[in-house]
């Protein structure tokens, strides 16, 4: 009898060599923010292109530092698509900002930019456009409406990670971009991100705001002429370091960046073709120019019967086949959450499902494949035979 299949949505799989990277600074001593955080910072910068890269403790620290350091606050305006990760919305309020929802494409599921268009106001200060899933969002559109509006554009680039426009890599066309190195990202340091910078001082202001506001790090501090001074403190800034020790961890994964790209672009392909044939099970959107590094595998269910009247029956018949899914053996997710629709949002900006309907029916109709590096052929094989089973 064969053993029973379990699956996880995502799972980390690391080499002894990157296991073993988080030995040396423990041994050294140094676990702070320190030369291992400043080699992946160059790593990354490396990979994405980017001419400055900031290690901190999260893609949302990521996102909160580059608005705080383009001077966002209070009485200031952001839009912020309607699906996506809670964070890039808390970011405007953590700042004193107001969220102003954007509905998205239901094909591509990021934001639909000639609604954000409509959406600009008096007090509109910034567009926080999301890559979501890995599939780029169109930046010639956001840098347009952006520059006719004298918008802030921070990219929220948490799922860009290999996702490129043109072959140039996401995190690079607003300023900053934000990634994110959580476990179920291609790069994972447990919990990390990066923010990525195309301005010398900007990103100096970024790296000030991560550090308490110091003028300098407590390593350049240490290796200077007169390390028992105190460095001054410019900026009222706060402490979103990242460690020596994960720092390590995410330059061991960066030597094999490039082949854990494509191996979860292959696993997308393998996807692709297997449901192609499936009217009832729309798979991730491909757009001419776009190249997607597949953070998730976001499908949708029923699409075309997708309704007002519908939803919550696709919806429950979506929930009980992932519960027949999971008693195979195989997790799967919905995409991620629509924002208006959580009790904070949706309270305090009085807000209803079906005033996003396109996030809404994301909400409840979409799911999300296993796919993560190291996956077996005979685990997506699993999944494929299942997914095309349909619903019992």
């Amino acid at each position: 009898m064969s053993e029973k299949m379990n699956i996880p949505i995502a799972r980390t799989a690391l080499t002894e060599a990157e296991i073993n990277s988080v030995l040396a600074p423990l041994q050294s001593g140094w676990l702070v923010q320190g030369p291992q955080v400043r080699a992946f910072e160059d790593a990354w910068s490396g990979f994405t292109g980017a001419e400055h890269s900031v290690a901190v403790t999260s893609c949302t620290t990521a996102l909160h530092l580059s608005l705080a350091a383009l001077g966002f606050g209070r009485g200031d305006e952001a839009i912020v698509p309607a699906l996506t990760w809670i964070s890039t919305a808390n970011v405007v309020e953590h700042l004193g900002g107001t969220v102003k929802f954007c509905d998205i494409d239901p094909v591509t599921f990021n934001m639909d930019m000639d609604l954000a268009a409509s959406l600009v106001g008096p007090k509109t200060r910034a567009i926080l456009p999301v890559h979501l899933f890995g599939l780029p969002v169109n930046m010639s559109a956001v840098d347009a409406l952006a520059q006719k509006h004298e918008l802030l554009v921070v990219e929220d680039a948490a799922c860009g990670f290999g996702s490129r426009i043109d072959g140039r890599h996401v995190g690079s066309y607003g300023n900053p971009g934000c990634f994110s190195f959580h476990p179920r990202k291609a790069i994972t340091t447990g919990e990390g991100g990066m923010v990525t910078v195309n301005n010398s001082e900007l990103a100096n202001k970024v790296r000030r705001l991560r550090d308490h506001g110091a003028a300098v790090s407590d390593l350049q501090r240490h290796l200077g002429a007169r390390p028992y001074l105190l460095a001054d403190h410019p900026d009222a800034g706060y402490n979103q370091r990242m460690t020596d020790f994960q720092a390590a961890l995410g330059c061991a994964q960066m030597k094999r960046a490039a082949a854990i790209v494509a191996e979860r672009q292959r696993l997308a392909a393998v996807y692709d073709e297997a449901f192609a044939d499936l009217e009832w099970f729309r798979t991730p959107a491909h757009i001419q120019g776009m190249e997607n590094g597949y953070q998730s595998y976001p499908c949708m269910f029923r699409p075309a019967h997708q309704t007002a009247e519908t939803i919550a029956i696709i919806n429950a018949e979506r929930n009980a086949w992932m519960d027949d899914l999971l008693r195979n053996g195989i997790s799967t997710r919905p995409a991620t959450h629509a924002v208006h629709m959580l009790t904070f949002y949706r309270e305090k900006y009085g807000l209803q499902p079906e005033d996003m309907p396109n996030a809404w029916a994301a909400n409840d109709c979409s799911i999300s494949l296993p796919l993560f590096h190291g996956m077996t052929e005979a685990e997506q094989a699993h999944v494929i035979k299942h997914v095309r089973a349909g619903p019992s």
